[in-house]
């Protein structure tokens, strides 16, 4: 794509948050064929069907949305489009993706994640999401929250270690291959928002 993109990382020492690039473009299409992340991260169809596989040029167009909606926070301040590639920051291995969902005109930020299988376990998603979330409270989000699938106790545990508390379940609230789901809801707000943990 034409122009420069803003140079926007964060990072903790271990773990790094930077913009994707196109070089990227083959993880993210093997990703994606991960059975986990296309059933809590990808395009679904009202019974809960995953969209197909995605290709390398699929990746790359969407890498290609991303770096433009880069390019649109940098220029208006606009927030709701931002997505970071996650990085071990000790190899260059890209591990993941954490972005912003949905930005409300009443600042309260909503947001997702997912870690490819071969870095699981190794404390990135927790790291990611407690950088994240403090760069959502400097950009000014008044709340900031995440929706986890029942069941997926992975990213339960991710969200009480990065500080989040459960506020409720919303019952059959998703579709997974024509079975419903119940959805636990979690938020951080500013004043009281503390992280149990980053490993």
């Amino acid at each position: 794509m034409p122009g420069e993109t803003p140079a926007l990382t964060l990072s903790d020492g271990l773990v790094t948050l930077r913009p994707w690039s196109r070089d990227d473009a083959e993880f993210m299409a093997e990703a994606h064929a991960d059975p986990a992340i296309r059933r809590y991260n990808g395009d679904h169809d009202r019974l809960g069907n995953p969209a197909p596989p995605m290709s390398i040029m699929d990746a790359e167009a969407v890498i290609d949305q991303f770096t433009q909606d880069l390019r649109t926070f940098a220029a208006t301040g606009d927030r709701s489009g931002v997505v970071f590639a996650i990085v071990d920051t000790g190899s260059g291995e890209l591990v993941g993706c954490c972005g912003v969902d949905d930005w409300t005109t009443e600042d309260v930020a909503q947001f997702g994640y997912w870690i490819a299988p071969s870095a699981r376990g190794r404390g990135f998603a927790t790291r990611a999401v407690i950088l994240f979330t403090r760069w959502l409270f400097d950009e000014g989000a008044a709340r900031v929250f995440l929706t986890v699938v029942a069941g997926n106790e992975g990213s339960v545990a991710v969200a009480r270690r990065a500080g989040f508390v459960h506020e409720g379940t919303m019952r059959d609230h998703s579709v997974w291959q024509g079975q419903r789901y119940d959805v636990m809801w979690f938020a951080a707000l500013p004043h009281e928002w503390g992280p149990a943990t980053a490993g």
